[in-house]
C-alpha cells in the first residue's frame, strides 16, 4: 500500500457526503471505499466501487477527511483526472465517474471504452 497525494480521482463534495453517511451505516471501524476498473460492461470497461477492509500490495490510498478511497495501481491508470460525483436524481441518480480517459460511456454510466494511446 502506498499513499499517493496524486490520487486519480477528484471526489466532489456531493460525493464525499454520501460516502462519508455510507461508511457510518454499514462500515466497520477499517472499512473504506475502494474503487477501480474490471473487464466487462457494455463498453470494455466497467467501473467497480464497494465498502472494503482488505488493502492488497498494489494499492493507492487516500484520504479527505473521514473518507478513505483505495485503488489499486492498475485501475488509477484508466481513472486518472476522473471526477466521482453524486446526483440525487429520482431516474439515474446515484454515484457516476467523469472520466476524461473514456473514449464512450455506456447509456447507464456504469462501464467506459478507454481512450486509444500511440
Amino acid at each position: 500500500m502506498q499513499a499517493s497525494p496524486d490520487f486519480p480521482v477528484q471526489i466532489m463534495d456531493e460525493a464525499k457526503h454520501q460516502i462519508e453517511m455510507l461508511l457510518e451505516r454499514k462500515g466497520g471501524a477499517e472499512s473504506f471505499l475502494r474503487i477501480g476498473v474490471k473487464g466487462g460492461g457494455c463498453s470494455g470497461l466497467e467501473y467497480v466501487m464497494r465498502l472494503d477492509e482488505k488493502m492488497r500490495p498494489y494499492d493507492l490510498t487516500w484520504e479527505d477527511g473521514p473518507v478513505r478511497v483505495v485503488c489499486d495501481a492498475k485501475s488509477a491508470m484508466y481513472l486518472k483526472g476522473s471526477k466521482l460525483v453524486w446526483t440525487g436524481n429520482l431516474i439515474g441518480g446515484g454515484f457516476s465517474f467523469d472520466n476524461p480517459n473514456a473514449d464512450r460511456s455506456c447509456g447507464c454510466g456504469t462501464s467506459f471504452m478507454p481512450r486509444k494511446t500511440g
